[in-house]
């Protein structure tokens, strides 16, 4: 992983003992064999936990990987704003409490958190495995891609 220089956190989330869910981890690891520009921390975050308070709120900006259950095609991705739980798309995992209650911590701290999520929507929790799904495994470098282009017009703005 890269080292945090407090300027911006890529956070891939999701278990990936249970395929399409943790899509999230596997694109950050695609992002980390492409590199990222310095003052990038790309962070594995798993299932999400208290654990990842002190990396959040170091970071001046926030980009969010994870997987939906939220009824689109599989491979769909949308770009939000949370800033709420309430905010935050439907999940089915043990991170889905764990990472809700994250931004709800920030919000009572009156910790301002400046976060975009790529959901990618999968078509349902898979049996235990390792392996993606052929559609969401192609698309991999894309959602690469997509953070790598809000890294782009996020660094200018945290200079």
């Amino acid at each position: 992983m890269t080292e945090c220089s407090g300027n911006l956190l890529v956070l891939g989330i999701g278990n990936v003992l249970m395929g399409d869910e943790g899509v999230g981890v596997h694109v950050v690891r695609h992002l980390e064999q492409l590199g990222v520009p310095p003052g990038v921390e790309v962070l594995d975050g798993g299932t999400g936990s208290f654990l990842l308070l002190d990396p959040m709120q170091r970071a001046g900006k926030i980009i969010l990987i994870d997987a939906t259950l939220d009824g689109n095609p599989a491979g769909t991705v949308r770009r939000l704003t949370p800033r709420f739980s309430t905010d935050y798309p439907r999940t089915l995992t043990a991170h889905d409490i764990g990472l809700k209650d994250l931004l709800d911590t920030f919000y009572l701290l009156d910790h301002p958190l400046d976060v975009v999520l790529f959901a990618i929507s999968i078509a349902s929790l898979q049996p235990i495995g390792l392996e993606l799904s052929p559609e969401i495994e192609a698309r991999v470098p894309e959602y690469a891609q997509l953070a790598l282009a809000e890294i782009g017009s996020a660094i200018p703005q945290m200079s």
